[in-house]
């Protein structure tokens, strides 16, 4: 359990698609004029990386790794189609990509005439393949963590685009410097979040207790004082008794 909550908020704030290693910039600078659109198309990939980081999970584990083909017989323990990776990935997230078009299309128009191409280059948007490659990377255990994996990607990912979005919406009515206006001030407003993101970090690193060694150092500091303070009362007990003899 502990595992899955320091995965998703790690995914979320410390590890962001966007803030912390600047994955998906084009639709998240371009579809950020509105709150409306950049809502719709968050949730579309919170949806396309929820499922296809898992999905990808599987092809990996049973398909690419080497001697991942074990299952179909001992001959084929020694195969390895790591090289297959990237465009069995992106078959993946094309896939997905394709249904989410369609549903958004039947059910929503207003939605997918605002998204225009940028819904359908949801399959080449780097977040979303570099989801799969870094669950890849991170030699995720178990699909249930990659599930996690993927939807708190998403999540951050849609966080994002919604913050920039109510942002750019509200700075419309501000003094903006001039050279500043348009994709100058997204920019900085960009960093600024992303050095606020990051740090959440403390939370998932942070360490209030004192290091093992800080212990021991402190004990054995005591116990030196201790026998010094017993030799020195051995001392003056000697010094003394010798002075009541003379």
């Amino acid at each position: 359990m502990l595992e899955h909550l320091e995965l998703f908020f790690r995914s979320i704030f410390v590890d962001n698609m966007v803030f912390a290693v600047f994955l998906g910039m084009c639709s998240y600078l371009a579809v950020s004029k509105k709150v409306s659109t950049a809502v719709g198309l968050g949730a579309a990939v919170i949806f396309v990386l929820g499922v296809t980081v898992p999905l990808n999970w599987l092809l990996d584990q049973y398909l690419l790794q080497e001697g991942a083909l074990v299952w179909l017989g001992p001959e084929y323990a020694d195969y390895d189609l790591g090289f297959l990776s990237f465009i069995l990935f992106i078959a993946t997230i094309a896939t997905m990509v394709q249904l989410v078009e369609i549903v958004v299309e039947k059910f929503s128009p207003s939605l997918y005439n605002s998204l225009g191409i940028f819904l359908p280059l949801i399959a080449v948007n780097c977040a979303i393949l570099g989801g799969s490659l870094f669950m890849q990377a991170r030699e995720i255990p178990n699909i249930g963590l990659a599930l996690n994996y993927g939807i708190s990607s998403g999540i951050g990912w849609f966080l994002a685009i919604l913050a920039i979005a109510a942002i750019r919406e509200k700075i419309r009515y501000s003094n903006v410097p001039a050279p500043l206006r348009g994709l100058g001030i997204t920019f900085i407003i960009t960093g600024l979040m992303g050095i606020g993101f990051q740090s959440f970090g403390g939370m998932l690193t942070g360490d209030n207790e004192p290091p093992e060694e800080a212990q021991t150092t402190t004990v054995e500091t005591k116990e030196d004082k201790e026998i010094k303070k017993e030799i020195e009362d051995k001392e003056k007990a000697i010094s003394y008794n010798e002075a009541i003899n003379k």
